[in-house]
């Protein structure tokens, strides 16, 4: 077995070391230079891309549009929602001036004291605020409503403790914004956000989950509800993997964000707010995943196949390339990623245990003696 798997933190001795063996071995992500945050790798970002993928077509199916917000937010923005600040206050990074200077020592350089801004701005924790603002010049009448928009970015929350994927200051999710007319509409697109993201769960992730309400103390800042879907881990801990929040008036009367209804009455819009993020990538390892190595659904594999022809000499592996590279063609018609792992660096054992260790589905091995096989039947 290969050296990297004989390092890998068994699942009973200590779980949480288990995990953060395999994001490092697996090449999903590592650490980066700033404190809390992480650097995901490309084969991680390769199942990020997939689940956002058809995240993104379950989302506009719907009727969700992309849009996108700044990543800064004034600071008396989040003051309008006195449990919205409440909730986030703790967790926010602060912007406090434009511009740096050299430091007249020669030691690189430092903050320019007289470029302090007039207000601060907060790198967004979550865009409600920011976005409220905006529906504001977008809705006037019944006619604009529904509006259903959804970003995919970045957020910044401040976390004592971290750990890759599950709980990082700073990650990458998706959030929807809705406005509606009725209470009625908004409690309905709450819901079904909240079944999409089950959906998505369970036959995309192959992740059993339970679908709920938070209780009060657990509700998402300025949300009259919060809908939550759960996941069981293997060390027997619920994982909470999505929410989707009704929100009620609270951030249209925050923003004064109101429609003329079909009566010509003015009234406050009912909204909501939904996201899951790379926290999805925690999930799977943590739903799946063995001793050996990560274990991976097939809908949401970088790599779905994996080819490895065994041979010596250029005759030989000639041979084998001939009749497998028709065999990967076809399967990319078919819309299955394929690797044709030809290498002559690694040997063929390792090979088989690094792609073991990234949860490849499938792994095809054609050597001479199985060519001699195939040409003799």
């Amino acid at each position: 077995m290969a050296k990297e798997l004989k390092e890998l933190t068994k699942r009973a001795e200590n779980y949480s070391q288990w995990f953060n063996d395999l994001v490092v071995k697996a090449d999903l992500a590592e650490q980066s230079a700033v404190r809390g945050c992480m650097v995901i790798k490309p084969y991680g970002y390769a199942i990020w891309e997939k689940m956002q993928h058809q995240l993104d077509l379950m989302f506009k199916e719907t009727g969700v549009q992309n849009a996108y917000f700044p990543l800064l937010i004034p600071k008396s923005f989040l003051s309008r929602e006195a449990e919205h600040v409440k909730g986030f206050a703790k967790e926010c990074a602060v912007v406090t001036h434009y511009r740096l200077k050299s430091d007249e020592s020669g030691n690189g350089v430092v903050v320019d004291p007289a470029a302090r801004l007039e207000e601060e701005l907060i790198i967004r924790p979550t865009s409600e605020t920011i976005i409220w603002n905006t529906y504001k010049n977008w809705i006037q009448s019944w006619r604009d409503l529904p509006l259903m928009c959804n970003q995919w970015c970045n957020v910044m929350r401040w976390e004592m403790r971290t750990r890759p994927f599950l709980r990082t200051s700073e990650f990458l999710w998706q959030e929807g914004h809705t406005a509606h007319a009725t209470r009625e509409e908004a409690e309905e697109e709450a819901r079904r956000m909240l079944h999409v993201y089950a959906d998505f769960a369970e036959q995309w992730m192959a992740v059993p989950v339970v679908q709920g309400v938070k209780s009060e103390t657990e509700r998402f800042a300025g949300a009259l509800d919060t809908y939550t879907i759960e996941a069981m881990m293997q060390d027997g801990k619920a994982l909470q993997s999505g929410t989707s929040h009704f929100l009620g008036q609270n951030f249209a009367k925050s923003f004064d964000v109101t429609f003329l209804n079909k009566e010509n009455q003015q009234e406050y819009v009912w909204a909501t707010s939904w996201g899951v993020s790379t926290r999805l990538i925690g999930a799977l390892i943590m739903t799946h995943s063995d001793d050996n190595g990560l274990v991976l659904p097939p809908k949401l594999a970088p790599i779905q196949v994996v080819m490895i022809p065994i041979g010596r000499g250029e005759e030989q592996m000639q041979a084998i390339n001939n009749k497998l590279q028709p065999v990967v063609e076809q399967l990319k018609r078919l819309g299955i990623t394929v690797k044709y792992d030809d290498s002559d660096n690694k040997r063929p054992g390792f090979k088989y245990a690094d792609y073991e260790l990234k949860g490849v589905p499938v792994r095809i091995v054609m050597g001479v003696a199985t060519l001699k096989t195939i040409q003799s039947s």
